[in-house]
């Protein structure tokens, strides 16, 4: 058996655990409400509950029902199609990529949009896609449910999409 003493004194002690406690709090204020650049900007990312979820769509000047219109488990395929290709190049414009989740389950929250150009007047025809993992955003669109409809990320439309 190896038995090894270190003879310490209780200030050198109290001072090792007060840089302890300055390192923990310095990570956790850090990493608290998560950032991540979309489009050359800092975005929180954070969506654990549901003030955060609609913090993250009025960031983009989205104004959205309080209540999901659904909220429903997906599972990212583990290989992508053409079509699954196309959606995560809409994530890699907005800094984000399904890639590092294939092959996982998350949450997709999904809001009614009250304020897309030219849809004002239209209730239910706009909804925005957040998928989540463990509390953060980590991909989702803009869309239309007309038929011949858009697909978009994030980002405020500067121009009415043309059906």
């Amino acid at each position: 058996m190896f038995v090894y003493s270190v003879k310490s004194s209780k200030l050198k002690l109290a001072a090792l655990l007060l840089v302890i406690a300055a390192a923990v709090l310095a990570l956790v204020f850090l990493t608290r409400g998560e950032k991540t650049p979309v489009k050359g900007g800092n975005i929180r990312v954070a969506a654990s509950n549901a003030a955060e979820r609609l913090a993250f769509l009025s960031q983009f000047g989205w104004e959205v029902s309080e209540d999901p219109i659904e909220v429903s488990e997906v599972i990212i395929p583990a290989t992508f199609d053409e079509t699954y290709e196309k959606y995560n190049e809409i994530q890699k414009a907005q800094s984000m990529d399904l890639a590092a989740v294939a092959g996982k389950r998350l949450k997709r929250w999904t809001y009614e949009v009250k304020n897309y150009p030219g849809f004002e007047n239209k209730p239910g025809v706009v909804q925005a896609n957040l998928l989540i993992e463990n509390g953060v955003v980590i991909g989702g669109d803009v869309c239309s449910l007309e038929l011949g409809g858009f697909l978009q990320g994030f980002d405020f439309p500067a121009a009415v999409p043309k059906n």
